[in-house]
């Protein structure tokens, strides 16, 4: 029999529970609970043409309404990480799939969330028959989509501008593809998808009200939420409620912001690329908490090495490619990607042939008018992210170099950032008649209000994740003023204000057609462009036009990200990059 060692005691502790594994246990518990409790009414049987229990204007109602929201966002954000490291992989790392899957990725973004809605919503129905389950599900979608295209674009460039000596040294090592992306790569994108994520939540909220009110043909279903009681809030005119209901909002981005937003950034500060340690990292009670535990610890640890044992049974690169040049030569190589491309060709003809035959009611005269409304939106769409840039840059990159103004400003900025931005359009109606403004340039602002963050929030992860040894390289070297900004703060942001900057544009021209054309009461206020086109037909119910619209919408977003955005991608990748 062998005696025991001291590490052998020390295992044993690790493994006797202490008064944070106490701590922490009640407190996972209790968040477990509090989610079976607020999900437990989400499955209520349904039937389409029938009523569901109605909204109550009353306050007391409002923490459960605030929980039934945070479920459907936190299933939705679920959903979106889980597309984020699918989509985003295949299109950095596949040769085939990534022409297809970037483009389709810049026309989804382009699509109104409201489009998804309305098409999505009978199939989630159909699919849990005699539930209220399917009214949630395509409530859930709905976020989703707004959460999924920023996130995916993050991760993407993250891949994409891996340095080359993490690269390097993963070939060294033998490792894996399944290892390399899990020990390598998904480490190096942490820090920016943490950002992004939390830019996706807040912005989830500005279209809360639109998911939890969904239009079942002619019946029309509220689920219990936040944004809902937002809704007839303002149908009602109650300020008072709709003072409440932002009470109630800021509480829950205060309360994610401690269980879950400060503990991942104060977790993502182990993946930072640097040779010195940051001055002042980021700090969470409830990570410290976690910390301090002993068993708990220890099954986190243990969870958290299961994608490393299951790399074992994934072969080795090498491996790979010896069977891969083996059994294609190159000439058979060349056919198939010949194929490939072939068939992608045909489908994409296919689609437009489509496209094509469903608005061939219009006249093309009228056709062409569209596109000359599409380069009234570019122009607004330009000017405000300019605007944006040389605004939020600078703040940005000032928060996210100081750790501590980071953890205090990022509250505040998830709640400006998730603030439902269509509050202010009947302020801006009211002073625009009040002082006979001109709407084709003051409802533009309203187009930038939600998506100004998108630039904020990856300015902010672009400078935190400047490694802290050039940073102290440059304040040798003296560099200061704007020989600092052109040598070190641009380059180290570059790749991610080029993310920010796609993700605004993105979503400014979503936002278009609401913010094209307000109203408040009688007084409705329209400025020239294509997204108060597409209103207008929306409330017509012309599809043809609608399909138009959209289209068109998505053409000007795709070119956009081919010609110009995909240009400063590369630089990104070539130049600006950590090697």
């Amino acid at each position: 029999m062998q005696p025991h060692t001291t590490d052998d005691n020390f295992r044993g502790k690790l493994t006797t529970p202490n008064a944070w594994d106490l701590a922490a246990f009640f407190l996972v518990m209790g968040i477990i609970a509090l989610l079976a409790w607020g999900s437990r009414e989400m499955a209520l049987p349904y039937v389409p043409g029938k009523t569901v229990p109605s909204l109550s204007p009353d306050p007391w109602h409002l923490p459960y309404y605030a929980l039934r929201t945070v479920i459907r966002m936190g299933a939705a954000l679920g959903l979106s990480l889980a597309f984020t490291l699918t989509y985003a992989t295949l299109a950095a790392k596949s040769r085939r799939l990534g022409p297809i899957l970037v483009p389709a990725l810049d026309i989804l973004q382009s699509v109104p969330i409201l489009g998804f809605l309305s098409v999505t919503v009978t199939g989630f129905i159909s699919l849990f028959p005699g539930s209220l389950l399917g009214v949630e599900a395509a409530s859930i979608f709905a976020i989703f989509t707004s959460q999924a295209w920023n996130m995916a674009f993050s991760f993407y460039q993250s891949l994409k501008t891996v340095p080359k000596d993490l690269g390097e040294a993963a070939t060294i090592f033998g490792l894996s593809p399944w290892k390399r992306f899990w020990r390598v790569e998904a480490p190096f994108g942490v820090p920016p998808l943490i950002w992004n994520i939390m830019m996706s939540v807040s912005g989830g909220w500005f279209f809360v009200v639109a998911s939890e009110a969904i239009t079942v043909g002619k019946t029309s279903v509220t689920l219990p939420g936040i944004g809902s009681y937002m809704a007839l809030a303002i149908h009602r005119q109650d300020l008072g409620a709709i003072g409440w209901a932002l009470a109630t909002m800021a509480l829950v981005i205060f309360l994610y912001d401690q269980l879950f937003f400060r503990p991942l950034v104060a977790w993502a500060e182990k993946f930072r690329v640097e040779l010195t340690e940051s001055g002042a990292p980021p700090e969470s009670w409830l990570l410290t908490i976690f910390t301090r535990t002993r068993l708990m610890g220890r099954l986190l640890r243990l969870v958290g090495t299961l994608p490393a044992q299951l790399a074992e049974h994934f072969p080795r690169p090498r491996r790979i490619r010896r069977q891969s040049g083996r059994s294609i030569r190159p000439e058979i190589q060349r056919t198939i990607d010949l194929a490939w491309n072939a068939i992608f060709a045909l489908a994409a003809l296919y689609g437009l042939w489509k496209l094509a035959t469903f608005v061939s009611v219009i006249p093309l005269r009228e056709v062409l008018s569209v596109f000359g409304l599409g380069l009234a939106t570019l122009a607004r769409v330009t000017v405000l992210l300019a605007l944006a840039s040389l605004l939020w840059v600078p703040v940005g990159v000032r928060i996210g170099l100081n750790p501590r103004w980071a953890t205090r400003i990022q509250p505040v900025a998830q709640f400006l950032a998730a603030f439902p931005a269509n509050l202010f359009f009947p302020v801006v109606v009211v002073l625009i008649v009040r002082f006979r403004l001109n709407p084709e340039i003051w409802t533009a602002p309203l187009m930038i209000l939600g998506t100004q963050w998108y630039i904020l929030f990856n300015v902010i992860a672009g400078a935190s994740a400047i490694p802290n040894d050039l940073r102290e390289a440059a304040t040798n070297l003296g560099l200061s003023g704007w020989e600092l900004w052109r040598r070190l703060l641009l380059p180290g942001i570059f790749p991610s204000l080029v993310t920010g900057l796609v993700t605004a544009s993105g979503g400014t021209w979503n936002a278009s057609i609401v913010a094209e054309m307000v109203s408040w009461g009688p007084t409705t206020l329209t400025a020239t462009g294509l997204g108060s086109a597409i209103a207008r037909w929306t409330e017509r119910g012309d599809y043809p036009h609608i399909v138009l619209g959209i289209g068109v919408m998505s053409i000007f977003v795709v070119c956009l990200n081919r010609l110009f955005w995909r240009r400063l991608y590369l630089l990104a990748q070539t130049r600006y990059r950590l090697d």
